[in-house]
């Protein structure tokens, strides 16, 4: 049988970030009781703030590395959603233990307690499309093989992919793991898009891209991710489903800088490229050209309503938006 949410108690880890405090929207939004476990290190309390005084809401500032801090608030919930982790790619060049630390021991941490507590029914998590690394096919379809993550996060989320998979088989969970593309929207705090407004808010006259401008990558807005991430969690039917999510076209760097350039209002800006290493990337690790295969997550009655063209012009208007109220 399919699974639904039901009335289950929901545990967020991650939940006052990016994706996690969408998710916690819609979760409020439909009644369900949710319990938000976050260290606030890269989310913010303000996502989260319209819900602090429900009665079907709980926040646990605390951090799974200190793993005797999850136990109490787990042992209520049938459901985890594992959105916790450090979402800045290019960290994993110059300190990858944060990557072991934020991705792979908080994942592992989170897995005990869940195998402790012994009420978890799912197990959701975020993971990447960085762990296909440069695939050789695209769209690159989930069961593409071998994967070879060209980056510490890439490859930290391979692993905690693979440990959430056992776990599953040994202590009797399902699980589903979504390969995201590039989510944006309003919150983000990271990213080509947050970069490029902060860079041009400095200095209008003058844009430094990473790279060469020619990477294309998909890029889905944040609403549709929730979107896709519920009809999964709907339609969950063995013990372990993995599921791309992403937009089914490409946009290239030099794209969003004119998108950005153009909402700013922003003319004759001139575009500095670095150059990039490896063959014109943004920095080591990058993958320079992405588009997934989300065939599998279609026949599930998903689509993204927004191309990546559509998804970057509507998260500039939002985070231009958003500063606009907050001076």
């Amino acid at each position: 049988m399919p699974k639904t949410l039901g009335s289950q108690k929901i545990f967020v880890a991650g939940g006052a970030g990016f994706i996690g405090s969408h998710m916690v929207d819609r979760l409020c939004k439909d009644e369900k009781e949710v319990v938000v476990f976050d260290n606030l290190s890269s989310g913010k309390i303000e996502n989260i703030k319209k819900w602090l005084k429900k009665s079907n809401f709980n926040f646990v500032h605390e951090d799974l590395l200190k793993p005797a801090s999850i136990l109490k608030p787990l042992s209520e919930c049938e459901t985890v959603f594992h959105l916790a982790a450090n979402p800045e790619v290019r960290v994993g060049t110059t300190d990858p233990k944060v990557h072991y630390e934020q991705n792979m021991t908080a994942t592992f941490n989170l897995l005990e307690a869940v195998r402790k507590v012994g009420c978890i029914k799912n197990f959701v998590f975020t993971s990447s499309s960085t762990v296909y690394g440069e695939a050789e096919k695209t769209p690159t379809p989930e069961d593409y093989a071998p994967l070879k993550p060209i980056s510490i996060y890439g490859a930290s989320k391979l692993a905690s992919e693979a440990l959430i998979i056992s776990y599953a088989y040994t202590y009797g969970f399902d699980a589903i793991i979504y390969r995201l593309a590039n989510i944006i929207g309003p919150r983000a705090q990271h990213g080509v898009i947050y970069d490029f407004i902060n860079k041009l808010t400095k200095n209008p006259k003058q844009l430094e891209i990473l790279g060469d401008g020619t990477q294309r990558k998909s890029y889905l807005y944040i609403d549709d991710c929730i979107d896709a991430m519920l009809t999964g969690m709907n339609h969950l039917h063995g013990r372990v489903e993995i599921y791309n999510v992403g937009s089914e076209d490409q946009v290239n760097v030099k794209v969003i800088a004119d998108i950005v350039c153009q909402e700013m209002g922003l003319r004759d800006v001139e575009y500095v490229y670095t150059g990039g290493v490896d063959d014109g990337r943004g920095w080591k690790g990058d993958v320079k050209v992405m588009l997934l295969s989300i065939e599998k997550i279609k026949e599930l009655g998903w689509k993204p309503k927004l191309s990546s063209r559509q998804a970057v012009q509507k998260t500039v208007k939002a985070i231009l938006h958003e500063r606009e109220s907050n001076s």
